[in-house]
């Protein structure tokens, strides 16, 4: 099945370059996804296409106005569609939100811009995400952020090995990983990680998986249900620390 994403924004320019080279490129290229660039400008009001107005109470700047989004909307959703507003006070996005979206089948991304959005675009949405605590000059490099963590879970986007192993895949932080040389500045690769030993080497992963997660990111363990083998391996981390 392909997903289809539509975005909209005041730039749909900004879009194209990120999703037209590397893996978002091969992506649409076999047909796992078809993503859509839509002018939030095509439904603008009058002669000028205006989708903006100043803010009633006073204040600097201009906020988006709920009519051309509302109209876009009407044209553009469906049934299935889920709509995706891009703004700092919603949700925040994580790989579980992402491997939610990318079992749906039509993604609508609003882009706001300006100094923010009429209050009632809210209304017209069905989710709300954020990609961190900090604001944009505007929704479109959010939303490529999204959709690029969406897409490449997408069947045959990429090796089903590589997303079962990587980061937040179980809860946990990727374990260290080493290529050649096997010395680098008086660093060494692991000597298990040549050992042949692949019991060893699932071990040593899941150990190291869990140590850098304890290390930088201790609320992902504090969340996360353990199975006897990471308790038993986590005990080995605290007294190695003890």
């Amino acid at each position: 099945m392909t997903l289809e994403i539509d975005v909209l924004t005041l730039f749909p320019a900004m879009l194209e370059g990120p999703l037209s080279d590397s893996i978002p490129a091969r992506i649409r290229e076999q047909g796992l996804a078809v993503i859509r660039s839509n002018d939030l400008r095509d439904w603008g009001l009058g002669p000028h296409r205006s989708v903006d107005d100043t803010t009633y109470g006073g204040g600097a700047g201009m906020v988006l106005r709920p009519e051309p989004v509302a109209a876009a909307l009407d044209q553009l959703r469906r049934p299935e569609s889920t709509v995706i507003l891009l703004d700092p006070a919603g949700e925040p996005f994580r790989q579980e939100r992402a491997r939610d979206l990318a079992t749906g089948s039509h993604l609508i991304f609003v882009c706001p811009r300006y100094e923010g959005f009429d209050e009632r675009i809210r209304s017209l949405v069905d989710l709300e995400l954020s990609i961190g605590d900090y604001i944009l000059t505007g929704g479109e490099l959010a939303a490529l952020v999204v959709i690029d963590a969406v897409i490449r879970l997408l069947p045959g986007a990429i090796e089903a090995e590589s997303v079962a192993e990587e980061s937040f895949a179980a809860g946990l932080l990727e374990y260290p990983q080493y290529t050649k040389p096997p010395t680098f500045k008086g660093l060494d690769v692991p000597a298990i990680l040549t050992s042949g030993d692949h019991g060893a080497v699932r071990r040593w992963r899941l150990k190291e998986s869990l140590r850098r997660t304890s290390e930088r990111r201790p609320d992902l363990l504090a969340q996360r249900p353990m199975t006897p083998e990471e308790e038993r391996l986590l005990g080995e981390i605290g007294d190695e620390h003890g």
